[in-house]
């Protein structure tokens, strides 16, 4: 089992690169990031952008930018769509968000024509998280796509958690579905969600986890809340999962967890064809290295 970063980077070293391709990669946040997953040994990458910024940036950051394939195109738009097609056409493996606005790699991304986005399918947000001070990684989401995950885009959620903790050898993840409190309450709505989810995990209609819910996110990590408040089962204050009710819920923990502890993050869209990083801006460049990494262990 996976239990950090450091792992995930020294188990991608001894599989086949992936191709990483960045969509309008004009950023020195980018690039660097980029530029040390190349120089890790996890993937060799694409920057659509403009030829002549990208060589003045790389320059700059003291970066050898023959390192990358570099295909020109300064339009913002267009460089996104540019991305996505190469990787429909199998020329990458995972997409990265570079200097274009989240809403129009969004649009490259979910374009019907042209994107990413299989038939049916629910895109969501899946977030991992390492920090001394809970003892294992932890997956979550979403906190950045869906605004407010009804019953069908929950049930989605779960399941892209759970297979993005498979992935880092958790073969039966621990998912709680969070609530502001773990009574079941029939008048808030998140813990009804809960209460189905959770049954259904129980049923095998969701299947490889142990799932439990509604539970307070205090009550899914933390021993001394659960034995407080009188919560067993093999979820509580053990969970490898966290599927929050709403974006507001997510996003704040995310940005809290990020800012106030030493916790390392990372961050993809899935979903997709293919793994796409979706980084805040205010993401360190370590953050989004990181996610570079989630990305290649989660691609084709």
């Amino acid at each position: 089992m996976v239990t950090s970063f450091y792992q995930i980077f020294e188990l991608l070293k001894s599989k086949p690169k992936k191709r990483l391709v960045a969509a309008y990669a004009n950023d020195s946040h980018t690039i660097g990031a980029v530029s040390m997953a190349v120089d890790t040994g996890i993937v060799d990458a694409t920057l659509v952008g403009d030829t002549a910024t990208i060589q003045a940036v790389c320059k700059q950051e003291q970066i050898d930018c023959c390192k990358f394939h570099i295909v020109q195109e300064a339009d913002e738009t267009k460089a996104a769509f540019k991305a996505v097609e190469f990787v429909n056409k199998g020329e990458g493996d995972l997409l990265m968000k570079g200097l274009c606005s989240t809403d129009k790699y969004m649009r490259a991304i979910l374009n019907k024509e042209t994107g990413l986005l299989p038939p049916k399918a629910v895109l969501s947000h899946v977030s991992l998280m390492s920090t001394t001070a809970y003892g294992k990684m932890l997956v979550f989401g979403d906190i950045a796509v869906i605004p407010a995950p009804d019953l069908h885009q929950k049930i989605a959620i779960c399941n892209y958690l759970i297979n993005t903790a498979r992935a880092l050898g958790i073969e039966k993840p621990k998912v709680a579905v969070i609530a502001a409190t773990e009574q079941m309450s029939p008048a808030m709505q998140a813990c009804v969600d809960a209460a189905i989810i959770s049954k259904m995990g129980e049923r095998g209609q969701i299947k490889n986890a142990y799932i439990d819910g509604p539970l307070a996110v205090d009550v899914a990590i933390d021993k001394e809340s659960a034995e407080i408040k009188k919560v067993g089962g093999p979820v509580a204050a053990d969970a490898d999962c966290l599927l929050f009710p709403n974006i507001e819920a997510g996003n704040t923990f995310y940005k809290t967890i990020g800012k106030f502890t030493n916790a390392q993050l990372a961050a993809i869209v899935a979903g997709a064809k293919a793994p796409c990083v979706l980084s805040s801006r205010g993401d360190t460049i370590e953050t989004k290295l990181n996610s570079i990494a989630l990305a290649a262990m989660m691609a084709k």
